[in-house]
């Protein structure tokens, strides 16, 4: 007699650069495992190419013979590869998104906490504030510059095109898009980073051109990075619970997979401002 095989889920990661060093990568894995262990289920890693999707759904994924389920790390905006491994029947959830549609997802809620980031400058004082946002092909990348936009309206601060730069969540992008904002005649006082990365490229350009932090130029960055204990200076963030997000992910995955959740699942964790001396007072 056969026996019965332990349940195999394949969490789907978009490859792009520094992935194995990713905090985010990490994080989510970290969860992601937590949950596997404690349900006595084996997971996949499947690693893709961001640029060829085509390639995130090959026959062996998408045989309910051999998987239970796919959990996605982030889909880059396509919902038509969701939709497709729906249509072959299997259950699916996708972190770090939400939709309108029936899809059943786990976010963070990036626009809310952008939001109170931006928000934050403004209580402090400032009225040139800038962002570098980051992949905006992501919908985390998109609601964060929103909310940022969205928080400098409600306080009648018009936004300034000069101020937004795109850094991808990337180092490289980031440091060119800060040297570009410090160029300006008229330059911000204020930089929100939409990842704690790029804030770390900010400070450190900032120090080379001897520019106060935070007297100068107040600096607040977003995910809790442990990259931050690097900092010369204490760097205000965002913490995001990617962890849980990652358990949750797979946890509900599990009772989808069995017919025990009532679909669709739909949640939204909050993020939490950490206030450090980067931003000031």
């Amino acid at each position: 007699m056969a026996t019965k095989r332990k349940p195999i889920f394949v969490l789907i990661l978009p490859r792009f650069e520094d992935i194995f060093h990713s905090f985010y990568t990490g994080e989510i894995t970290k969860g992601v495992n937590l949950a596997a262990s404690r349900l006595n289920v084996d997971f996949l890693v499947h690693i893709t190419d961001r640029l060829d999707h085509s390639t995130w759904l090959d026959p062996t994924l998408l045989d309910r013979k051999s998987v239970d389920g796919i959990l996605f790390a982030d889909i880059d905006n396509d919902v038509e590869i969701v939709k497709k491994a729906i249509m072959r029947g299997m259950p699916c959830l996708v972190l770090n998104n939400k939709f309108e549609e029936p899809i059943n997802c786990i976010g963070i809620n990036n626009y809310e906490a952008a939001f109170k980031v931006t928000e934050e400058f403004v209580k402090l004082g400032h009225k040139k504030i800038a962002t570098i946002a980051g992949d905006l092909s992501t919908q985390a990348g998109q609601a964060r510059l929103e909310g940022y936009y969205d928080a400098l309206k409600k306080h009648d601060i018009e936004a300034d095109k000069a101020y937004v730069k795109i850094g991808g969540f990337l180092r490289t992008p980031a440091r060119q898009a800060t040297m570009d904002l410090l160029k300006l005649k008229d330059r911000p006082t204020a930089i929100f980073a939409a990842s704690d990365v790029m804030a770390l490229e900010i400070i450190d350009v900032a120090k080379s051109k001897k520019i106060d932090i935070p007297d100068d130029l107040a600096i607040c960055g977003f995910d809790d990075n442990p990259l931050r204990s690097h900092s010369p200076i204490p760097l205000a963030t965002v913490a995001q619970p990617l962890v849980e997000m990652g358990r949750l992910g797979l946890e509900m995955l599990y009772q989808i997979s069995h017919g025990r959740a009532k679909l669709p699942v739909k949640e939204s964790l909050s993020a939490k401002l950490i206030k450090a001396q980067s931003m000031g007072k």
